[in-house]
């Protein structure tokens, strides 16, 4: 039997190698695949943690922690409350008027279209109105259960924000004893790697969440002052969809104000939509080149094409939940990774390079 080459005996080990970390790889997705709703839970309970930890603790020294906790929350829960009626006021003020500048704005579009260059058949959109109004009648019963399984969704999403909400209160009452029982359950040669890795996961985590909430209200105010003074309808609730699309790096601002330059096109015509558009570049040029560099460089240290990669792979994944998710999860692993690293290294004396 001929030897075998030391290039394929070391090809070899690596192949099964790569093979037992990517069957466990896929073992945890699928885990978190069938218990997502709880993945998402804890996720949001750590974003609400990192958000609150500094005013609690601070609350915390004047007041019971416990008092401190409550406080924290259910203040933030009334300013979120306080928002979303706000938002919802401002739709329902202003939709007679955008009922009607819509209606006015596809006319326009409509004559617009049927002028040079494009000379659509005037009978084309027509056509189109009342396709779509067959199929709505054609699709009831579909579009009701739809809209039944829609409301069996929405009381999926209440319970994870429910159960998100009570992990919140635990962690922000004792996260750091929790954590601190955690590693003492562990062999003793790991504590101390598991701690450090722990810190370096958490600092990253804060500062990612920090720095994307400053990054999408900015987007938002300025999304929102650009299209009042555009006469934009609706300016308060597409700033607001702007601030939630930020969430997603590099994604979620464009959809966003595409969605605000199709209702200023609906409403104000072409040249308004076209200044949306524009406004599409300078935000994006704003938030890559000055806020992601000032805010969030100490807490995310990857490459622009690393953080794209990362979203679209985590919207393949898990649809908006992974794309959100991908980025800070990245991070984190990318920070502990660096963590454990530089600890490894050994430490030089003042008189080495």
């Amino acid at each position: 039997m001929p030897p075998v080459s030391p290039f394929l005996r070391t090809a070899a080990s690596y192949a099964w190698r790569l093979l037992v970390v990517g069957a466990a790889v896929y073992a945890v997705f699928a885990v978190l695949g069938r218990f997502h709703e709880i993945a998402v839970a804890l996720f949001l309970g750590l974003v609400v943690a990192a958000l609150l930890w500094s005013p609690t603790g601070r609350l915390a020294r004047t007041v019971p922690r416990t008092l401190a906790v409550a406080v924290t929350l259910v203040g933030s829960a009334l300013v979120v409350l306080g928002v979303l009626t706000f938002v919802g006021e401002a739709v329902a003020g202003e939709s007679t008027t955008l009922a009607r500048e819509f209606r006015e704005g596809l006319a326009s579009i409509e004559a617009w279209l049927e002028r040079p260059p494009f000379r659509l058949n005037p009978r084309a959109l027509s056509d189109v109105q009342s396709r779509i109004g067959a199929y709505l009648s054609s699709h009831r019963s579909t579009l009701l259960s739809q809209a039944v399984s829609g409301a069996g969704r929405l009381v999926h999403v209440l319970t994870v924000l429910a159960l998100g909400v009570f992990c919140s209160v635990f962690f922000l009452h004792g996260g750091d004893r929790q954590w601190s029982w955690f590693c003492a359950q562990l062999p003793e040669p790991a504590r101390e790697r598991v701690a450090i890795g722990g810190r370096a996961a958490w600092r990253t985590f804060t500062g990612y969440t920090h720095g994307i909430l400053l990054v999408a209200a900015t987007n938002a105010v300025l999304v929102g002052v650009a299209l009042y003074f555009l006469g934009v309808p609706l300016a308060v609730p597409l700033a607001v969809l702007e601030f939630f699309a930020a969430f997603i790096p590099l994604i979620g601002s464009p959809v966003a104000l595409a969605v605000a330059a199709v209702v200023a096109l609906a409403a104000q015509g072409p040249l308004v939509a076209a200044i949306v558009v524009a406004l599409i570049v300078v935000i994006g040029q704003i938030e890559g080149h000055v806020l992601h560099p000032l805010v969030m460089s100490r807490a995310v240290r990857l490459h622009p094409l690393v953080v794209a990669i990362s979203v679209v792979a985590g919207a393949i994944a898990a649809g908006v939940v992974g794309a959100v998710v991908a980025v800070p999860l990245v991070s984190v692993v990318w920070s502990v990774h660096s963590a454990l690293r530089a600890a490894r290294l050994p430490a030089q004396s003042p008189d080495e390079p």
